[in-house]
């Protein structure tokens, strides 16, 4: 195969991977060891991301057109990408999480859909709950009025009671 022919896959590959994910994050990971990086391989594939270090140029042909484009305006140096596949944060975390073990490793930006975050907002983008974990917490607001109505309705006919025997003690 040529190397064309490699750039080329690599291109298609990048681009299949940017339509189908949630998130992404790009970091510069200049100093940071082939051990460490191994580790983060590893973190990441038992978390749903992607991650690749790809040169920029190939990088900007792949993001061109996808909800990623804007990722194209960070791209210089050594970039390696992080794409979240199931779960909108799932990038960030991991990001943020092998960041504060490895100072050399520093974030470049971010994308969740059309815009494109400063490195800043790594942190909220972290420690925003799942999708799961927002569902729960709606459905627990939602169900407080409903157990309190329920709570009521169920000393309803205690506090009956108790009002016939005040009445019944002030009588006789």
């Amino acid at each position: 195969m040529s190397r064309l022919e490699e750039k080329k896959l690599v291109v298609d590959e990048l681009k299949k991977v940017a339509d189908e994910a949630l998130s992404a994050v790009v970091v510069d990971y200049r100093g940071t060891n082939v051990p460490d990086l191994t580790l983060l391989r590893k973190d990441a594939s038992s978390s749903s991301v992607y991650l690749r270090v790809i040169k920029n140029t190939l990088a900007k042909r792949a993001l061109e057109g996808t909800k990623f484009d804007s990722i194209n305006e960070i791209l210089t140096g050594p970039s390696l990408f992080a794409f979240s596949l199931d779960d909108f944060k799932s990038a960030a975390k991991l990001v943020k999480d092998f960041s504060k073990s490895h100072e050399s490793f520093s974030v470049k930006g971010l994308s969740v859909g059309e815009g494109l975050l400063d490195a800043s907002e790594l942190d909220r983008l972290a420690s925003l709950p799942s999708k799961e974990e927002a569902i729960s917490m709606l459905m627990s607001v939602l169900q407080s009025p409903i157990q309190k109505f329920a709570g009521g309705l169920q000393n309803l006919p205690s506090n009956f009671v108790r009002t016939l025997d005040a009445v019944k003690e002030t009588k006789s």
